[in-house]
């Protein structure tokens, strides 16, 4: 994609398309009628699953759009996710779900970073795959990741790397050639398991937390769950200015506060936990003692009516105008239709409980994401709209405070050095997958056992990792990282290759020593040694005439004299610091008497040997006075460990 074209995306938005595979068979009116019909059929399809999810910010929603320019017609949408990351991958999921469901669709999704799910498999990637080469060859298809891959010697099948597929040359060779084009194993396996989960994710990504809240923001919530996240971001994101409306609280007085259960997303519980605030003296919402047994009820109730208090501030009056009744909507008959074909009321009977507020959810869902001409009002308009509606009873609500179920537990919010370890590891691709060998089924589990369980699991298994610590670890990676061979793209660390299952291809083995025995006149480039599917970059080696064989290079007479001069050079530097204090801040090697006579003359006339360094001991301890220094946060020598797969434990001694 083109860097400009890209920054028209914002940072916290994604953009999806679905296209038909094979639409130049019909006619433009044709595609779009297809193209609508089967719109609803996969909002109805993925309905279950939508009804219940509660966006950071912007729900999905896929419409219609017609043919502009070289973009042929298609049907998707946009959504800002906020700081919820898992919302952007719910959607790659939800697009997996809908190709795999209609295999006549193929999905583009992409963010500001572009094709943003060649990143989840950066280890994995051809060589010449890179934002530049990537434009309109990554897609979703038949729930699987295609990369339209260039012509090779094996197969004349995809684009050259200096041409740029439109999207209907992309969709045609995705169509007729799918095997060809679908991603490798490797890349679909990384990508498999960032979605794992799914769709018990989503439930597992909820938190019900108990609130003293107004009335009024328990009889909206009991009706529309889905307005916690605005009243939520409306306080996170909160100015002096929307704190001047909760001086007095005028639309929810702190007197009708009542305990109920709310339900948040992770991240909104987070978001509203986390953050230290306290409230007005004039607004009315005194907080007990810390001490108290329901004082985190009172301290996220007393916020979250804040939030809702703010975003009712921003619209003080509610439109008069009863909304057309939904049933008057020409695409809310087909849409039922639909969700009765696709089990969504569960065969539950007309008029039951569970019916009801299935139906409620389904109407929502269709003002949302269904309706051509969604509402545009604001969720504050939306809030003042249910109040004005749907009157409550205090009395009432209060009667169901003992009634309400247990919370969840907020344990996932500590977390420990070691999972934080870990999951570091885990999202730099540096443990092996789940069914290999080496990776034990109790850390899989470590994140979702309770607080108890994690911590004695975890200090199991700091015991097994000190057992396991070694310095000389520590000065071998330094070592090999030193003596490794690296390219023009930068330094290649040495234990890049360790994570990886071992692939031994002996031709590539026999060219390398080749060129390195001189026994073909090759100029040596550090990507020979690769083990990769792209071979065929190298095929044109420039040749060197083979009369120069057998001539001696003067370069080796050169490098003998440079060598010597050296030598003397180090002699000379070592007598001028004898006498200075330097020597002592490095540890030398034991002393042993040396009858070879290499020393230096001392005042009295004898040989003063200069022992050599240790150099191990030396780099050790400096690499550990450096981390000291650092006082766990990060740093020079904690990243430079890292990045050469060293894990040492954390400094327990405080002096």
């Amino acid at each position: 994609m083109d860097a400009l074209q890209r920054r028209r995306i914002p940072e916290d938005l994604v953009q999806y398309k679905l296209f038909l595979v094979h639409a130049e068979s019909s006619s433009p009116q044709q595609t779009e009628e297809r193209l609508k019909h089967l719109t609803e059929e996969i909002l109805a399809k993925v309905a279950k699953l939508l009804v219940q999810y509660i966006w950071q910010d912007q729900p999905f929603n896929l419409k219609y759009h017609p043919e502009i320019g070289d973009v042929p017609a298609h049907i998707g949408g946009s959504t800002c996710f906020g700081d919820n990351i898992e919302d952007e991958w719910f959607i790659v999921y939800l697009l997996q779900q809908i190709t795999e469901l209609f295999p006549e669709l193929a999905a583009r999704i992409e963010d500001n970073d572009g094709d943003f799910l060649l990143i989840e498999a950066a280890d994995f990637l051809p060589k010449w795959l890179n934002p530049d080469t990537s434009e309109n060859r990554v897609f979703i298809y038949r729930g699987e990741l295609h990369i339209l891959p260039r012509p090779s010697k094996s197969s004349s099948v995809g684009f050259s790397l200096d041409v740029v597929p439109s999207l209907a040359q992309a969709l045609t060779l995705l169509s007729a050639h799918p095997e060809a084009c679908q991603a490798n194993p490797k890349i679909l396996s990384s990508l498999k398991k960032r979605l794992e989960g799914y769709p018990e994710k989503i439930k597992d990504n909820l938190h019900r937390a108990k609130c003293f809240i107004p009335a009024g923001i328990a009889s909206v919530l009991a009706q529309r769950p889905d307005l916690v996240a605005p009243a939520v971001s409306a306080f996170y994101l909160r100015d002096p200015l929307d704190l001047r409306a909760c001086r007095t609280f005028k639309t929810f007085p702190p007197d009708t506060r009542v305990l109920t259960l709310v339900k948040f997303t992770r991240c909104l519980y987070a978001q509203l936990q986390q953050q230290q605030f306290t409230p007005d003296r004039r607004s009315g919402y005194d907080l007990p003692p810390r001490s108290h047994p329901l004082y985190k009820a009172h301290e996220l109730g007393m916020k979250l009516a804040h939030g809702f208090e703010i975003l009712c501030s921003r619209c003080r009056t509610p439109s008069s105008e009863p909304d057309a009744p939904i049933g008057c909507n020409p695409q809310w008959k087909s849409f039922m239709e639909s969700l009765k074909k696709n089990g969504y009321f569960r065969d539950q009977l007309e008029g039951s409980s569970l019916y009801k507020e299935l139906l409620r959810s389904a109407e929502i869902f269709f003002k949302q994401s269904v309706m051509s001409q969604p509402s545009s009002r604001s969720a504050g308009e939306e809030v003042l709209q249910l109040l004005q509606s749907s009157p409550f009873n205090l009395e009432e609500l209060k009667k169901l405070e003992p009634q309400l179920p247990q919370e969840d537990s907020d344990s996932w919010l500590d977390i420990t050095a070691q999972d934080l370890e870990q999951l570091l590891q885990e999202r730099s691709g540096r443990i092996a997958d789940v069914g290999r060998e080496g990776f034990s089924p109790a850390k899989q589990k470590l994140h979702v056992k309770d607080a108890a369980e994690r911590r004695n699991e975890a200090e199991e298994e700091m015991k097994e990792e000190e057992a396991g610590y070694s310095l000389v670890a520590v000065s071998k990676g330094m070592k090999d990282f030193l003596n490794a061979m690296s390219s023009h793209e930068g330094a290649e660390l040495p234990w890049s290759g360790q994570t990886q299952p071992f692939d031994f291809d002996p031709n590539s083995v026999a060219n390398a020593l080749d060129k390195l025995l001189g026994s073909k006149e090759e100029e040596l480039d550090s990507d020979d040694l690769d083990d990769d599917d792209d071979d065929d970059e190298d095929d044109d080696e420039e040749e060197v005439d083979e009369s120069e064989e057998g001539q001696t290079d003067p370069m080796e007479m050169n490098g003998t004299a440079s060598l010597d001069s050296l030598k003397r050079y180090m002699d000379q530097m070592d007598q001028e610091l004898k006498t200075t204090n330097v020597g002592q801040s490095f540890s030398q090697m034991a002393h042993t008497d040396s009858s070879s006579g290499d020393g230096h003359p001392s005042a009295e006339g004898g040989v003063e040997e200069i022992q050599p360094l240790d150099i191990d001991i030396n780099l050790v301890a400096n690499l550990l006075e450096s981390l000291s220094s650092q006082e766990g946060l990060a740093g020079p020598a904690s990243n430079l460990l890292q990045s050469l797969g060293i894990q040492l434990p954390p400094n327990s001694d405080p002096s």
